[in-house]
């Protein structure tokens, strides 16, 4: 994997985000995405950055741009521009998060138990379930919005389809999102989930097989991690490799 590998993630989730915007709006150096109707997340209401900008700018454009909001983020998505932006963000009280960008590069996956293909509807159970146990001081429209923002992310590529695994009663114990584009020959895998109820089951191994069957067609295959917690070795076990990083600078209100 090169540098160019880099520079072609960093363009689809640019793309992405805008493409999944209500409101996008044109900033020096980057964009600002929002979403009304999901108020409430963050990766629908914020700024992002491919490549280099003014650190001491950016709390001033955050405010303007997010303003109405209880929250600020930032997506810095090239990691010397994010490294440089980190002290004066910190600085203005942002918490900052690296995540890992992480590709595929194992064997194709060996056919076994699949999940399926699911509409949004499908999965809505679920998801609100788990959030429940994540967030449990959170208002029910903040748990709503965010289990229903994935309707806004089938605009965001060209192929948007969502997996799930059932248990034997049929209720969903394990989920995943998988972004196609065959134009740019990239494929994304996000939010690999196995429900809190659902753990030990081989559910998260089944997901990600179905998701790489998905997304081997497309050329370069990535996920995003974070390279501090225990799911980076799990995804390195199945064959990902990190090629690099991003940054994410997040501030929201007290109590919020």
């Amino acid at each position: 994997m090169s540098a160019t590998d880099l520079q072609r993630i960093a363009a689809f989730r640019a793309s992405f985000a805008r493409r999944q915007a209500a409101a996008v709006t044109e900033i020096p150096g980057g964009v600002a995405v929002l979403d009304q109707e999901y108020a409430a997340s963050h990766e629908h209401n914020q700024l992002v950055f491919e490549g280099p900008t003014a650190p001491s700018d950016l709390p001033a454009l955050a405010d303007t741009a997010l303003g109405h909001l209880r929250h600020r983020r930032i997506t810095v998505l090239d990691d010397a521009a994010g490294t440089f932006c980190a002290p004066a963000l910190t600085a203005a009280g942002y918490a900052h998060e690296a995540e890992l960008v992480m590709t595929y590069s194992g064997a194709a996956p060996v056919p076994g138990a699949l999940a399926q293909t699911v509409a949004l509807a499908d999965l809505r159970p679920a998801l609100i379930r788990q959030l429940r146990i994540w967030m449990p001081q959170a208002e029910d429209a903040v748990v709503h919005q965010l289990a229903d923002r994935r309707t806004a992310r089938l605009r965001g590529a060209e192929q948007v389809r969502f997996l799930a695994v059932r248990d034997e009663n049929g209720a969903v114990g394990a989920w995943a999102d998988v972004y196609l584009d065959a134009a740019q020959g990239i494929a994304q895998i996000e939010d690999v989930v196995t429900a809190d109820t659902h753990v030990r089951r081989g559910y998260a191994d089944t997901i990600l097989v179905t998701a790489l069957q998905h997304a081997s067609a497309y050329g370069l295959v990535f996920l995003l991690a974070d390279p501090d917690d225990w799911p980076r070795t799990w995804y390195a076990r199945r064959g990902f490799s990190p090629i690099g990083r991003s940054h994410v600078f997040t501030r929201t209100e007290a109590g919020s």
